[in-house]
Formats: structure tokens, sequence, C-alpha cells
């Protein structure tokens, strides 16, 4: 049942004196069980899902009687057939004290040819090979099944040359993972840094002669400063979809048209302007709807689904009827709007936001919604304010992101590389595998 050593699809090939076996030689694999939400109870047994491999303490539990095989405790290898590339998807190795049942999209790996420790790597160097030869799925989720994974070729060096990798892939990943939790945890402080740059420029902290605001987002304003509702400022406004029962109104689109989906072009609150859109629609989809053509330098913010989320039109656009719309006077400059939305952002979802798996802010709360009015000389000098800080922040995280992204690839490559044979763990130092 056992190859002699041969050319890995993931990789290169082992040294000589290696084999190579399909998983399914050297491991049993068996499906978790397949629960039914109406099978969940308050208490009992906890269900292993694919979100606490990856670290989530939200448990769903059964008091249902299963057999032993769907148990699960620590030292246990796992692998989440169904998941997101990169993340739920691939080999994991559960390390939680107690009892688990196992849910459908999990196998568990009983292995019984070759080291536990050793096989968990050595799907850890198959998986992005797993992930775009073997999987089926819609986009964003892959799939396999048991009988393709059990055809995964595994390279088998003897026993002790096994182990001898394996420990040395845990010691020096653990290493790496250190020093990706470090950029991690670097990087929320700049996003931490930079949310807080915001709200103290809108509120323009470096002023003296302060006074308490009555806005709950913001604890002072300058003494001098009024607070007024955004709707005595700006003209408000919404959208509409036209209807889809009539296609003569989905056809020579060429209006832009802001829906949820373009909440991803300023979902990390770099960019300001909305320039293209995804869809479009029609002159007469326009006229036949409640839809309305916003000039430039309109305020758009997202009400529904992706809400809080905010922009300035780069061009005249209409919007869905997923969003709100600022059209501002003489007295409010749009970008000072637009940063006042984003200061106020955690307020509005957590003041205003209804519902507990779509959040909404209705258009009430929102006609009701008030900002700081410095004079417009002063809000166009915030604004710039805010980009001059937001331009460095964003340098050193973009830095930290490509640092993040180098230690990933490293990582991956060194799993691959001590996997297939291609270095000598005895001889391999630290220093020698960072250069």
């Amino acid at each position: 049942m056992i190859s002699a050593s041969s050319h890995l699809p993931y990789g290169a090939s082992p040294p000589a004196h290696w084999k190579v076996s399909p998983l399914k030689y050297l491991s049993t694999l068996s499906n978790g069980f397949a629960f039914k939400s109406d099978s969940w109870e308050d208490a009992g047994t906890p269900i292993l899902r694919i979100e606490n491999l990856n670290g989530s303490n939200r448990f769903n539990y059964s008091t249902l009687a299963l057999d032993e095989r769907y148990k699960v405790t620590s030292g246990d290898l796992l692998y989440s057939w169904s998941g997101n590339p990169g993340t739920s998807f691939g080999p994991f190795r559960w390390a939680r004290d107690g009892a688990y049942y196992l849910n459908q999209h999990i196998f568990k790996v009983s292995v019984h040819g070759c080291d536990t420790g050793w096989l968990y790597w050595s799907l850890r160097a198959a998986t992005h090979w797993i992930e775009r030869e073997l999987t089926s799925g819609m986009i964003g989720m892959v799939h396999v099944t048991k009988d393709e994974l059990g055809r995964v070729p595994i390279p088998l060096p003897p026993p002790e040359e096994q182990r001898r990798i394996a420990d040395f892939l845990d010691a020096e990943t653990a290493r790496i993972d250190g020093l990706l939790n470090a950029q991690n945890r670097l990087q929320e402080r700049l996003s931490e840094r930079r949310t807080a740059g915001v709200t103290s420029a809108v509120a323009d902290t470096e002023r003296n002669n302060r006074r308490s605001s009555t806005l709950s987002w913001l604890e002072t304003l300058p003494a001098d400063w009024k607070e007024v509702r955004v709707g005595l400022l700006a003209r408000m406004g919404s959208g509409h979809t036209p209807s889809r029962s009539h296609p003569e109104w989905w056809t020579e689109c060429s209006i832009p048209w802001i829906t949820t989906g373009e909440v991803k072009q300023v979902r990390d609150d770099r960019r300001e302007d909305l320039f293209e859109t995804r869809e479009k629609i029609s002159e007469l989809g326009l006229a036949n709807s409640a839809a309305e053509l916003h000039p430039a330098g309109t305020v758009v913010l997202c009400r529904t689904a992706s809400a809080g989320y905010s922009a300035v039109m780069g061009t005249a656009m209409a919007t869905s009827q997923d969003f709100v719309t600022w059209t501002c006077g003489p007295q409010l400059d749009p970008y000072y709007l637009l940063w006042c939305l984003r200061a106020m952002r955690a307020d509005l979802l957590g003041r205003l936001a209804m519902g507990s798996t779509h959040k909404t802010i209705y258009v009430p709360d929102l006609q009701m919604l008030r900002i700081p009015l410095p004079p417009l000389a002063d809000q166009r000098k915030i604004v710039k304010r805010i980009r001059q800080q937001n331009a460095g922040i964003d340098r050193l995280s973009d830095a930290v992101r490509r640092q993040s992204s180098l230690l990933t690839e490293r990582r991956q490559a060194l799993i691959t590389a001590a996997v297939t044979g291609q270095i000598d763990v005895s001889t391999a130092s630290r220093r020698g595998i960072e250069e």
C-alpha cells in the first residue's frame, strides 16, 4: 500500500529513503454527527463547529446520547472539510480538555500509520494544493470529499525522523506565530489610534476654552461651537430600486447606482469618494421609481446590512433604499460631515442600530442626527488635519501588513520544505530559517 519515494504535487520530491502513501492508508476519516438546529440545547455536551476550531468560545450544546465515535477530546486531529480557504478549511489539532461532539462539517482523523504530529504538518503543507486542485464550492467557500482527501499523498520518513521534523515545526512555527500575534496587536493599536485621531480632530481637542458636549459620542467641544441637527445644514434624501419586473427599466443603464456592494470600497475608511459602482440604472428606471439623482459631493451613509459606512459621491449618482444621503448647504463641508459620521459610527451602531443579525439604522433616528459645527474654514482645516494624520498611520499599517504577509509566506514555505525533506532540521537554526 505504501509506494516508493515519488514526486509530491505540492512540493519537491522527498529524499530517496522516504516513502509516499495516500492519507487513507495512514488514518481513518470519520464524519461528525449531522446535527439539526432543533437538537441544540442550553446545556449538555458542547458541539464542536468550524468557528470553534478558530478559537470561538461560543458553543451550541446537545443532550443527545451519541456514539463515542462522534466525541472529540484534547489531542485529536481534525480536518475541516468545508470552510474558507486559509482560515476555516484544513487540519486542526484540538487542544481543549473535556469531551465535545463533532458536527458534520469536520472529519475526525484517527491516525494509525504514522506520527500524529507529522500527519498534521503534512496536511498543512498539502492544504493549499487541496484547496486549489481537489475542492468544489461557491465563491469564498470550498469543500473536499472524504474520498478526495483520502487520496492525498503523504510523505513518510522513518518514524524517528517524523517526530523530529514535527517537533522542529512545532517550535519554529510557534516563534513565527508569536511574531504574527505581535504584528496583529500593533495593527490593532494603529487602528485604534487612527479612530481616536479622527474623533479628536472632529472635536478639535487641541483648542482650549472648552465645554461639555451634549453629543453622546463626544465629551467636550470648543466653547464657541454649536451642536446642530444635520438636517438643518443639508438636504436629506434616500434612494430606491427600480422594479425588476419591468425589464425595459433595466436597459441602457448609465447612471451610477450605489448599493451595499460598494461598502467594501470604503470599509477601511481610507477612501473618501466613490466614483464607480458595480451596478447602474437607466433614465427610465430613475423616472419610474423613488430613486433620485444626487449631485457630486453628496454624502451617503449605509443604514442596513453593512450599516454605518459612509462616503462622498465623486459624481452624480443614485442610491438604493439601503442608504440615506445629505446634500450639504453652504455652512457644511461634505468631507467634514463624512468624518463626523465615521467618528460616530460606533455610537450609531451601539445606540441606534436595531436587529440581531443585520443591523438597521432607521430614518427617523437619522433625521435627528446632530454634529458639532465649527466655522466652514475650520471644518476644512480639520479635514486636512485628518488626512495628514491618517496618511502617516496608514503608511505604518501598510508596512506592518507587508511584514505579516512575509511572515505568513515564510511559515508556509518552512512547513513545505520540512515536510518534503528539503531542509535538514537537525542542523537548521532559527537564524538560518529567518534569513
